[in-house]
C-alpha cells in the first residue's frame, strides 16, 4: 500500500467475455483507494473500464449479478458483504481477486 496516497494495487482476473468487452488481456491491475473490499475493487474496475458497468452488479441496487461469482485465496466471497475487507493476500497484491461466470444447467 502506498501510504502517501492511501492506495493499494489490486490484481483482478476477469472471465474471457469480460476481458473481451474491456479490451484487456490477462490480469488487470487496479489502484484502489482506501480499504480493499469487493465494493472498492468493483468501483475502481468500473471507473477504469466503464463498459463493464452493469455486467457484474446491477446498475441500481449494486447487487451481484446471479451468474457472477467472486473468489480470492481459493474462497468463494460471493455472499460476503460488499464492504467486508478482502483477504490480506489480495490487499497486498500477492493473490488476485477473481471474477468468475457461474455455470448453470442440468
Amino acid at each position: 500500500m502506498n501510504a502517501a496516497m492511501n492506495t493499494t494495487v489490486i490484481r483482478v482476473v476477469l472471465p474471457t467475455h469480460l476481458r473481451t468487452l474491456a479490451h484487456v488481456r490477462g490480469e488487470v491491475r487496479l489502484d484502489v483507494e482506501g480499504q480493499a473490499t469487493q465494493r472498492s475493487v468493483l468501483d475502481a474496475l468500473e471507473v477504469r473500464y466503464p463498459m463493464l458497468r452493469g455486467t457484474m452488479r446491477d446498475h441500481v441496487t449494486q447487487q451481484r449479478r446471479a451468474f457472477v461469482r467472486f473468489f480470492a485465496c481459493e474462497q468463494d466471497l460471493s455472499h460476503e458483504l460488499p464492504d467486508a475487507p478482502l483477504p490480506d493476500a489480495v490487499a497486498t497484491g500477492s493473490e488476485p481477486f477473481q471474477v468468475v461466470g457461474a455455470m448453470a444447467g442440468g
